[in-house]
């Protein structure tokens, strides 16, 4: 998913895994994967910069949409009875998770949405004790509390751009935390899809019925906003499509079959450090030392939040 995505994002609520030692080679998949995921805010907004909001989803998903059915041919047949709860996840994630990111990642500078982002895992702890009935540990209490005290450091400490498109305001951080939890939301509860009826078919079928639900929408965007189709706004969205919304999904597949599912979930802790780095290189974004702070308390609270096992689905794919 921008995330998004998500895609997503990144966190695994899995409880087993695999339990070959990391090689290089997965080394190097993960570094990759937390470069691709890492770079979706920064890419996102440079998409942004002539195209508005839900026409830029719309053609996000446009290049994503085939490509999943493509990698999912021969499996996409899921009962009738599980439609609904496909249409309803996808239009909770895909649509209104995704949407909501773009309408934040503009009005955010790259770094604020980057790490806002990053914070997925944490609404994902917090639906998990919802949904699977988990016990959240004090320490875990403690991660929560310290990483929702990094966000407002962040949006406070946003300091001054270097132009107006770079402005974060707190519209902006708000749509991106709402982002954040429906993408979270998405992820929780079509864990036992995933595990029904496999990941790819119903990623396939999850985004589809974001796409259908994203059209109308970006048709009317269309009609009322003024936009201009150019070859940067052409390359990221094929760049979120294709590298962090599919071969993403792959990628995390794969990591996640390889190595146990907490060395795994050590890629959401490098995607901040990705983003904002590409942030600061693209944008000029100004770092101050509150948002420094805050950026800090963060990811020491999802290292809190995400530590131990629990009982959960076996994977959470955070990127869409």
């Amino acid at each position: 998913m921008n995330g998004t995505l998500m895609t997503q994002t990144s966190a695994t609520a899995a409880l087993a895994g695999p339990t070959t030692l990391t090689s290089s080679r997965t080394v190097g998949a993960m570094l990759v994967l937390a470069i691709m995921w890492g770079l979706s805010i920064p890419v996102t907004k440079l998409g942004l910069e002539t195209i508005p909001p839900l026409m830029f989803t719309a053609m996000r998903f446009l290049v994503a949409v085939p490509l999943l059915f493509l990698l999912s041919a021969g499996k996409c047949r899921v009962p009738l009875k599980a439609i609904p709860g496909i249409v309803a996840l996808g239009v909770m994630g895909i649509t209104f998770g995704n949407v909501a990111q773009s309408f934040g990642v503009r009005e955010t500078s790259a770094s604020v949405g980057t790490i806002i982002s990053a914070t997925i895992p944490i609404f994902i702890v917090i639906f998990a004790a919802i949904r699977f009935k988990q016990t959240v540990a004090g320490k875990h209490w403690v991660g929560l509390i310290a990483a929702f005290g990094g966000i407002a450091l962040v949006a406070v400490g946003r300091g001054s751009d270097i132009d107006n498109l770079s402005q974060t305001t707190i519209s902006g951080v708000a749509w991106m935390l709402v982002s954040a939890i429906a993408i979270a939301f998405y992820y929780i509860w079509s864990a036992e899809l995933t595990e029904r009826y496999g990941t790819l078919p119903v990623a396939a079928w999850n985004a589809f019925a974001g796409l259908v639900a994203i059209l109308p929408l970006a048709g009317w965007e269309m009609a009322h906003s003024s936009f201009q189709i150019t070859g940067q706004a052409v390359w990221t969205a094929a760049y979120l499509g294709v590298m962090v919304t599919v071969a993403g999904l792959l990628l995390w597949l794969y990591i996640l079959r390889v190595v146990p599912a907490r060395v795994a979930a050590s890629v959401q802790y490098l995607q901040p450090v990705f983003g904002i780095t590409a942030a600061s290189l693209l944008f000029g974004d100004a770092l101050s030392l509150t948002f420094a702070a805050g950026v800090a308390l963060i990811l020491a609270g999802l290292a809190l939040a995400v530590s131990n096992k629990r009982t959960g689905p076996r994977k959470v794919v955070t990127r869409q």
